[in-house]
């Protein structure tokens, strides 16, 4: 299933800094998990909302 991206927001949360952080299981780059990087294509623009709400919330302050 393909989605059309919000105006407001990019395609995807990725950065191109994929690393995985060991301690948290998410990407250093876009914050998000193995499994939401994988499904991010096939995701519905439900789910995908849902990621970025949790992105959004975040503190990013020690990365």
């Amino acid at each position: 299933m393909t989605t059309t991206p919000s105006p407001e927001r990019p395609a995807s949360p990725c950065i191109h800094v994929c690393r995985i952080e060991e301690t948290t299981g998410l990407c250093a780059g876009c914050r998000r998990t193995l499994e939401e990087i994988a499904r991010w294509s096939n995701m519905s623009e439900t789910e995908r909302t849902a990621v970025w709400a949790r992105l959004a919330g975040e503190d990013h302050s020690g990365v």
